[in-house]
């Protein structure tokens, strides 16, 4: 079940950047906008940006797949691991709607508790 949610959100996802890749090119004002609307976002969530330490911590315990101090220290590096991918994949994404690198890593920070 997992694998097929993950295949329908990268779908979605692709969707959604392939329709503001179009949107963008009809209205140059669209990144600009995008990025008023990220910052939006990230004020009204605030309490929540940046990963929750339980979170982090059930993270690392799911991925460990075992409590020795082993597992967990691969638990640890595999959720840094995912943290990463997550963050270049939205700097690849918002680079494709036109934002520089330097701006797409600003509001690439500006996920919340639950990676988006």
């Amino acid at each position: 079940m997992t694998h097929l949610a993950r295949i329908d959100e990268a779908r979605h996802v692709a969707f959604g950047v392939a329709h503001l890749e179009h949107q963008g090119r009809r209205d140059p004002t669209l990144p600009g906008k995008l990025r008023a609307a990220i910052e939006r976002r990230h004020d009204a969530l605030v309490d929540t940006a940046g990963l929750n330490a339980d979170v982090f911590d059930a993270l690392v315990v799911l991925a460990a797949g075992d409590w020795t101090p082993e597992a967990i220290a691969r638990g640890h590096d595999a959720v840094q691991d995912l943290h990463h991918a997550m963050d270049d994949g939205r700097r690849q994404r918002l680079a494709r709607l036109g934002f520089p690198p330097d701006e797409a890593a600003e509001l690439s920070a500006l996920h919340t508790r639950n990676f988006m």
